[in-house]
């Protein structure tokens, strides 16, 4: 009786521990998902905001400075301040 139990204990041990069919497909699907990393997504910096110095003269003009690493972004802004200010 006790050899029994040894060797039903050996036995599940042996089964256990074997992989089985349901494990091997996750073990080859895991190994076809895997990421590849994107170099250009890594190197993806926020963009700096536009500055704007502006400055007004002793006879009302103004004047500015703007700033930026997008130059599409500091033509507009430019745009915008000739609109507001009004200056031509």
């Amino acid at each position: 009786m006790r050899s029994f139990f040894v060797f039903l204990v050996v036995v599940l041990l042996v089964f256990g521990c074997t992989p089985g069919a349901d494990e091997q497909q996750v073990i080859s699907t895991q190994a076809e998902t895997q990421f590849k990393q994107i170099p250009q997504i890594q190197q993806v910096k926020p963009e700096k905001p536009v500055k704007i110095k502006l400055r007004r003269n002793a006879k009302g003009d103004y004047t500015w400075e703007i700033r930026g690493d997008n130059v599409d972004k500091v033509i507009k802004a430019d745009k915008q301040l000739r609109k507001l200010l009004k200056v031509e």
